[in-house]
């Protein structure tokens, strides 16, 4: 089954972690994820997802940007992530944290279940 993520890649700290945590996801498990992130158009978005059997967004923060972009392609995601709800601080242009990578890929690997 291929699953695409889908993340908002904002420039904050937060952002950045949608980043990050889509390329782990990528490296452990080759040929299961497609990634994009939501700065590009709503039509080439649609295009990318392709045939993929499932949508995951992996938003930075309640802004929800990725969200919102995928709503524009007339998309819907199957499985929402916002990272801030997992329990990591937006702190700015703060650098990521090992730990905060984690977070959001067992959040993704566990079918979205927040983690302690």
């Amino acid at each position: 089954m291929t699953i695409a993520l889908v993340t908002c890649s904002g420039i904050s700290n937060t952002g950045k972690l949608t980043t990050q945590a889509a390329q782990v996801l990528l490296q452990r498990k080759p040929g299961h994820y497609v990634w994009m992130h939501a700065k590009q158009s709503a039509a080439m978005l649609k295009a990318e997802i392709g045939d993929a059997e499932q949508v995951i967004v992996i938003d930075g923060c309640t802004d929800c940007c990725a969200k919102k972009k995928l709503s524009k392609s007339c998309l819907t995601s199957h499985r929402h992530i916002i990272a801030t709800e997992l329990g990591i601080e937006k702190n700015g242009m703060g650098e990521v944290q090992y730990d905060e990578i984690e977070k959001v890929v067992a959040a993704v690997m566990n079918n979205g279940s927040k983690m302690p």
